[in-house]
């Protein structure tokens, strides 16, 4: 079913998030399309590269964008570092694409260095703060990759808001000084434009399924410092909606980037969106789609999380819209058949061999996702 005759006039999108630690979403679509056209030269291919807000998105809105990159150097996710962030600037739209990954990411540390008690997201405020003199009336603010669970604090100081603790000093940086804040101070003057937060998870701020318990292990935290940090989270919730009133705790979405997006909303008035959704908007992939035949997307690993706000469901959704038939390839497949036949999926095909380990296949990545795309094709064709 879905399957087509050889000299079918024949459209397929490929729509692909990168394939992390190994390609990225641009270079892994540019594969697949230049792979399908050279076993059927007759397709009509359109590579549209996705993301779903995550650190690769402003690459992605780059490719179909344009614009132009704005370096500048900020405080890393340590106080102490400092960090040659960018963010893509779209001139005639005055829109600036930040990535908090870009000044506070986990990628800019070293395994020892991963301590979201002190990880602070200053940086990624300084980016924003930039673009706001720059005269941007939208922000698009992706938050995944950070190393921070500091509830954005970091962030809005570096916007000019002052965090106070109870004897009227100014807090420290870090997700280890949520708890000991007592009094917020908004700036004086404090213009911001439109600022979308691409959420690419759908967890709370705090609780079980917070920021601190989901995210902070694997930021660095131990259990002890989790206890802490979500004590921190519900410390500077409460906070705000007493002296702000702006309820952040239990919107799904708000703990993403540990809390960043909970700060945005609270400190410059965001608003939490599906970065996916977004990418889609931007780059007119509903277009494409709906004139076309099939629709291949996927990334490194399909599993649970692909299914719940990641570019697969996004696409896949889009796909059922406009009756499109859809097919993942990935590194890894660990979603079961009946789950993604269920999502309307009608193939799925890991781009990793059973007798290679994850190294192995990183390495080979491009072979591996040609000899793949080949392979579907001629499923596709049969």
């Amino acid at each position: 079913m879905g399957h087509l005759p050889y000299n079918s006039s024949v459209k397929i999108v490929v729509a692909l998030d990168k394939l992390k630690g190994s390609l990225t979403a641009p270079r892994a679509c540019e594969i697949v399309r230049g792979t399908l056209l050279s076993v059927r030269p007759e397709w009509q291919v359109v590579a549209k590269p996705m993301a779903d807000g995550g650190d690769g998105t402003a690459e992605v809105l780059h490719a179909a964008l344009r614009g132009r990159w704005v370096s500048r150097d900020v405080v890393g996710p340590l106080p102490e570092l400092r960090v040659h962030g960018s963010y893509l600037w779209i001139e005639d739209e005055r829109m600036a694409i930040i990535e908090t990954a870009s000044a506070s990411g986990l990628a800019l540390l070293r395994p020892e260095q991963r301590n979201p008690l002190s990880t602070t997201s200053f940086g990624t405020g300084e980016l924003i703060r930039d673009a706001i003199e720059r005269g941007a009336h939208k922000i698009l603010l992706g938050v995944g990759g950070s190393a921070t669970v500091d509830g954005g604090v970091g962030a809005a100081i570096a916007l000019g808001w002052r965090f106070l603790y109870a004897d009227g000093v100014a807090v420290s940086l870090g997700g280890g000084e949520l708890e000991r804040i007592a009094r917020m101070e908004r700036p004086a003057r404090q213009i911001v434009p439109v600022i979308e937060v691409l959420c690419d998870v759908d967890n709370p701020l705090c609780g079980e399924h917070g920021a601190a318990r989901v995210f902070g292990p694997q930021k660095g935290a131990t259990p002890a410092m989790v206890g802490r940090l979500d004590a921190g989270l519900n410390h500077l919730a409460i906070a705000v909606k007493e002296q702000l009133g702006v309820d952040i705790a239990n919107i799904p979405g708000a703990g993403a980037a540990g809390g960043l997006a909970a700060g945005a909303m609270a400190f410059m008035s965001g608003q939490l969106v599906s970065g996916v959704e977004a990418v889609i908007r931007e780059t007119g992939l509903e277009a494409e789609i709906a004139g076309a035949d099939w629709v291949l997307t996927g990334e490194g690993c399909f599993d649970g999380q692909s299914l719940r706000g990641k570019v697969v469901s996004g696409v896949s959704r889009l796909a059922a819209k406009h009756s499109v038939s859809v097919a993942v390839l990935a590194g890894s497949v660990q979603v079961s058949e009946n789950v993604w036949r269920r999502e309307g999926i009608k193939l799925a095909r890991a781009t990793m061999k059973p007798e290679m380990n994850l190294q192995q296949a990183m390495a080979r990545a491009e072979e591996l996702l040609a000899a793949a795309a080949r392979d579907l094709a001629k499923q596709i064709a049969a």
